[in-house]
């Protein structure tokens, strides 16, 4: 090894100048990796392919035929790309159904508010629920206010800060409601920027507490009903919801692979999640991520770059409303995730990439800051500690390193999980480095003399 290449290993530490003095660092793959860099962001290719999936199928929720069809059209494309073991592996799923469902503003003045039930919530009888509202700013405000909420609809005018945080609202807004005596709760949309556009996710309810119908409505509506409970005006609403839980059925996770050449039983995967709400089209949360994935691994087989480890493209189902995906690779396959060498995933939107959050040791940190720094040509080479996949972080149990691609999340939220979540919002530009950062940093690991160390 001369001065210079010696030179590029420090940054990586002494340890691993002297683990792979005998074969390549990832400095080396700078050739492999313009190369992967050129092809992905001079193609039109994966983005091409993500707005076919998006505008044939729209919508992929849990337990619906657009998911299931988006997955036979996936089978059938990894196939004709060249991929081995391409397959569905079978997973048992939760089936819950929206059905018709409306708000509408009876007093002081009438008006159909725009609003969207929350994954898993009760619907309301068949002739709907109608009460006067009462708004309050979070759980501590109802706390205070729990004699006003007997026979009420609680609205829940909770200002977006961070997701993680204002997230909560929607996820036990309910059973707060509930435990206050309320016939059933809105929120305000989790997000910074609405059109009146209301937002969908996942809920949950308590044991011991009684069930009821819990529905977004738009930034607008709510700010609106807020100004109207402060000037002392009665507010009437009639909420109705056909929403229903059916039993579980049956999904699949998507697989296909480019086999190792010398280490086909060591694993690199990179990932998405197939399934989205069922509004909009699934663009951003998380066609991109799938298709950045598939496209990341097809580009490798296109250009000749079978690495030592087999590279494996999943494509998680039912992320949205359960994990089970996940969850259920992580059993399937639990005897061999002590040959998981590392698990990407895309999940944040195919926005402007700025590198990857990984979870691992310290010593496969160093590594993977080696890595990184081949992304720098196209600002993607930041490395920070940490994992926000959700469909990955289910291995983390089997010891297996995990990272999730990081990108600029200005407007994800605007359009997370909204009507608006459609592919005219994605930049190919963005797209095409997404692929080039996750093709690369999952073919050096998956080249690399020295596995991962864990």
């Amino acid at each position: 090894m001369n001065l210079k290449r010696l030179l590029l290993c420090l940054p990586f530490g002494l340890a691993s100048a002297g683990a792979f003095a005998a074969g390549r660092v990832p400095a080396d793959y700078q050739p492999e990796a313009q190369r992967l860099m050129q092809a992905a962001t001079n193609s039109l290719f994966g983005f091409t392919r993500l707005a076919t999936m998006c505008d044939t199928f729209g919508p992929r929720f849990t337990g619906s035929k657009n998911l299931e069809s988006a997955i036979d059209w996936c089978l059938a494309e990894m196939k004709n790309d060249g991929f081995q073991n391409v397959r569905g592996e079978e997973v048992i799923v939760p089936r819950w159904v929206r059905g018709n469902e409306s708000v509408e503003l009876l007093s002081p003045r009438r008006r159909k508010l725009p609003m969207l039930g929350l994954g898993g919530s009760v619907g309301t009888p068949p002739g709907g629920i109608t009460a006067d509202v009462l708004v309050v700013t979070g759980f501590n405000d109802l706390k205070n206010r729990v004699a006003e909420a007997k026979g009420r609809i609680v609205l829940f005018n909770v200002p977006f800060t961070e997701y993680r945080e204002t997230v909560i609202v929607r996820t036990q807004g309910a059973v707060h409601a509930a435990r206050a005596g309320a016939l059933a709760s809105l929120i305000r949309s989790v997000g910074p920027f609405s059109m009146q556009t209301p937002h969908t996710g996942g809920m949950s309810y308590a044991d011991g507490v009684k069930k009821i119908p819990h529905a977004a409505l738009s930034l607008e509506d709510a700010n609106m009903l807020s100004r109207m409970a402060a000037r002392g005006e009665p507010i009437r609403v009639r909420l109705k919801m056909e929403a229903r839980t059916l039993p579980d059925g049956i999904s699949r996770n998507v697989i296909a692979e480019i086999p190792g050449r010398e280490k086909p039983e060591e694993i690199v995967i990179v990932s998405g999640h197939i399934d989205s709400w069922d509004v909009g089209q699934g663009a951003m949360d998380d066609g991109g991520g799938c298709l950045a994935a598939w496209e990341a691994a097809r580009l490798m087989f296109q250009l000749g770059l079978r690495p030592k480890r087999t590279v494996r493209v999943v494509l998680w189902t039912n992320e949205e409303n359960g994990i089970r995906g996940a969850m259920s690779y992580a059993k399937r396959h639990e005897a061999a995730l002590a040959k998981h060498t590392l698990a990407i995933e895309s999940d944040s939107g195919v926005f402007q990439p700025s590198g990857f959050g990984f979870l691992g040791s310290g010593r496969g940190m160093e590594i993977i800051r080696g890595v990184g720094r081949l992304l720098d040509p196209i600002g993607s080479g930041n490395i920070a500690k940490g994992c926000r996949g959700a469909d990955v972080l289910k291995l983390v149990r089997g010891g297996v390193p995990v990272m999730h691609l990081e990108v600029d999340r200005e407007k994800y939220f605007w359009f997370h999980h909204t009507d608006a979540d459609t592919i005219d919002k994605l930049n190919p530009a963005e797209f095409n480095r997404c692929v080039a950062a996750m093709a690369v940093m999952a073919y050096v690991i998956a080249d690399l003399p020295e596995t991962l160390p864990r």
